[in-house]
Formats: structure tokens, C-alpha cells, sequence
């Protein structure tokens, strides 16, 4: 009788350990676009920097610019917990002010001046510029389900479709604004901290007053 071969090699990684890898392979990315450019930077040089192959590095992302994803989608994916949160009759700019527990914080974590180098950095290199739009892109129709639910309106009405896209464009304008603003002050992440959240409020604030 043949004894069926079991498998043999590495266990298979948790799912929790495949996330530690994508935000290790992201942060390792970004500090090279910084250091070095988009251009310059190749997925062996990124996974090198994490203790990996090139091959891994392209097991989890199909580019190395869409390797950054984690980090600029963990602002959003906290915007959307802050939204399901926001209670009913406060003002759209406190939006933020009690934040859910995040790991990665509001724009992708505790180094937020690296972060902001990013955001700069979307504004030069195309391939970064396509990623974070894609990222906005994709969110619009999550706040649009959101603030439907919110409002008790069908998920295809216009007005919630309409506000998300509002929300969408007011977050992203903040956000790169701040990383504009902090560009000097990168080395002290309380002012990053503090000309974010100032850059949030103002901007949301201007979106509840509507146009005029």
C-alpha cells in the first residue's frame, strides 16, 4: 500500500504574520522611495531590506509602488471606523476627536513624518500618485454605504453617493496639505501630529459650510 507523502517544508504562515509582512515590506519601500526614488529602487533592494526574497516582495504586491498600500490605506480604513462612530448631531470636524483604537494611527502609523514623505513624494512620482488615488478611489463608495446607512437612505441614492465624494476629496486635500506644511518639521512628530489634525478640522469644516 502507498502511504500518501505529507507536506514537507515550512509551515504555513498565520494570517497574522502575513500582515506583519506586508507592513514590514511597506515600510521598507517607503524608506527607499524617500531615500532614493521610485527609479532607483528595485523589489530585491526592498525585500533585502526586510529579510526576504524579491519573489516574496511580489507574492504580496503586484508593483513595488503598490507596496506602499498599507500605508496610506490605514488612514482610510480608520476615516471609515471614526465615520460608523460619528454620533449623530456632532459637528462633521470633530469627526477625529476619539479616534477608535488604531495600531497604525490616522495616515499609517506612529511614524507619521515618513508617512508625510510619502504623501509628498505622490505629488512627483506618477506611479505613487496612481496608488494613492486608487486608494481614495476605492473608498468613495465605502463612505457613500456608510453614510447611507447612517441616514436610512438606499445605498444608490444620490445624496449619500454625493456627500461621500465631498468627504473623499476633503480628507485627501487635508491630509496632502499637512504633508505640505510639515515638510521642515519632519524630525518632531508632535507638530506633525498637531498640523494634521488642524488641517482635518479646517478642511471638514469647510465642507459642512457647503458650497456658497
Amino acid at each position: 500500500m502507498t502511504v500518501p507523502r505529507g507536506r514537507t517544508g515550512r509551515p504555513p504562515l498565520s494570517e497574522e504574520r502575513k500582515t506583519e509582512i506586508r507592513w514590514e515590506i511597506a515600510w521598507a519601500a517607503v524608506d527607499l522611495f524617500v531615500a532614493q526614488g521610485v527609479t532607483a529602487t528595485t523589489g530585491e533592494q526592498i525585500g533585502r531590506a526586510v529579510g526576504v526574497s524579491s519573489r516574496t516582495v511580489w507574492r504580496y504586491f503586484p508593483s513595488k509602488e503598490s507596496c506602499v498600500r498599507p500605508l496610506l490605506s490605514a488612514g482610510i480604513d480608520l476615516a471609515v471606523a471614526c465615520l460608523r462612530d460619528w454620533r449623530s448631531g456632532q459637528p462633521l470636524e470633530q469627526l477625529f476627536d476619539q479616534e477608535p483604537t488604531a495600531e497604525h494611527g490616522l495616515v499609517g502609523g506612529g511614524d507619521r513624518a515618513t508617512v508625510g514623505a510619502l504623501i509628498r513624494l505622490t505629488r512627483t512620482e506618477p506611479g505613487l500618485r496612481a496608488v494613492w488615488l486608487q486608494m481614495h478611489d476605492e473608498a468613495e463608495p465605502v463612505f457613500a454605504r456608510v453614510l447611507a446607512e447612517r441616514a436610512g437612505l438606499p445605498v444608490d441614492d444620490l445624496r449619500p453617493m454625493v456627500r461621500a465624494a465631498m468627504l473623499n476629496a476633503t480628507l485627501r486635500a487635508a491630509v496632502e496639505h499637512c504633508a505640505w506644511r510639515t515638510a521642515d518639521a519632519s524630525s518632531d512628530p508632535a507638530t506633525v501630529e498637531a498640523e494634521l489634525r488642524a488641517a482635518l478640522r479646517s478642511a471638514l469644516r469647510v465642507a459642512a459650510e457647503g458650497l456658497s
